[in-house]
């Protein structure tokens, strides 16, 4: 009997315990779940409250889910945030490393309508491109009807027209073939003031070097030609830029380093700045304005110097927070100085 029993006890004991076993990770996973509640980050409403999210789940999940019960806000438009103040989440962030519990509250804010990107730097650029070729070749209604349907005879007003078509070009160029945008969108608000900015300033410029009354620079020939060579080499720096940071996104929505110098003398910059692409454009601008010799190039070069600083700053910034051995060195857009 006792033999008996002992046999009954471990086949008892081997039956139960993956039994057991089998309960106990059943209840681990319906533990790990998360439930996030979504509150307008204004009204502080709830907007939605979501079961069982999977803990791998990542905000463009989260986006997804409140897109299904809200369908006019897709996710190109939600801006998610733990805390109305703080900054918004990236799509790319995983649930379960923002969390502390189980339970959380996301707060949404509604940045209305989107655009690409891509559509967002077509805008941009046509608009200038053809605006300065409308003056450049002096068609009706813009000067003087004696001066209609002419050109200036002045060599600089031609290579002038050369190099801002060259650049927009470029840009449109590498839109298509190069850039690899990290967020895929921009408010559709945003876009007629960007806009009105670079027509309007493509616009005046091209007004006042193609006037009938505009003169060449002080110092003639050399004034240009040097411009020219400085033109040329920043626009060539800024393009090898581009290549060197579309390379980082190669493998995903963000880069997973911060872009190194490479063989090309023209990357040798990124010892120095964090943004050599803004410094060789704001070269190539200084350029632009010292081969025209024109007072409005001069403060558009100035203005959009300013912003590109701007945005400089706030990439050094994020490279120095996410990469603890970020060189430092290296400054923001111009080297040694800011």
């Amino acid at each position: 009997m006792r033999m008996e029993s002992l046999c009954a006890a471990y086949v008892y004991r081997a039956w139960s315990f993956p039994q057991r076993q089998k309960r106990q990770y059943s209840h681990m996973n319906r533990s790990t779940f998360f439930e996030v509640k979504v509150l307008d980050a204004k009204t502080k409403q709830q907007l939605c409250f979501l079961e069982k999210v999977e803990p791998s789940s990542t905000v463009g999940n989260i986006k997804s889910l409140l897109h299904k019960s809200y369908p006019h806000w897709y996710p190109a438009r939600q801006a998610l945030k733990l805390h109305p103040k703080k900054k918004l989440l990236r799509d790319d962030e995983i649930l379960k490393n923002l969390l502390v519990g189980t339970t959380v509250t996301i707060y949404f804010r509604d940045l209305g309508p989107q655009i690409g990107w891509t559509m967002v730097f077509f805008a941009e650029c046509i608009g200038p491109l053809v605006s300065y070729l409308l003056f450049y070749f002096r068609v009706p209604f813009i000067y003087s009807d004696r001066y209609s349907s002419t050109v200036s005879p002045h060599h600089v007003v031609t290579l002038a027209c050369a190099c801002h078509t060259f650049h927009y070009v470029k840009r449109l160029m590498e839109t298509i073939f190069v850039h690899r945008f990290t967020r895929g969108t921009m408010p559709l608000r945003s876009i007629v003031k960007n806009c009105a900015y670079y027509w309007g300033f493509s616009a005046w410029c091209a007004y006042c070097i193609n006037h009938p009354l505009y003169t060449p620079p002080s110092y003639g020939e050399l004034q240009v030609n040097c411009a020219l060579v400085v033109f040329v080499l920043c626009e060539l720096g800024n393009f090898s830029s581009h290549l060197t940071l579309s390379g980082l996104r190669g493998n995903g929505p963000r880069s997973q380093c911060f872009p190194v110098p490479s063989k090309n003398p023209f990357t040798w910059l990124f010892f120095l700045v964090s943004c050599p692409n803004y410094t060789y454009e704001a070269g190539a601008w200084v350029s632009f304005t010292i081969m025209t010799q024109c007072l409005p190039v001069a403060f558009y070069t100035l203005m959009a110097f300013i912003q590109m600083t701007i945005w400089a700053k706030g990439k050094h910034r994020a490279y120095s927070t996410e990469f603890k051995d970020y060189p430092s060195l290296r400054m923001a857009i111009i080297p040694l100085i800011l």
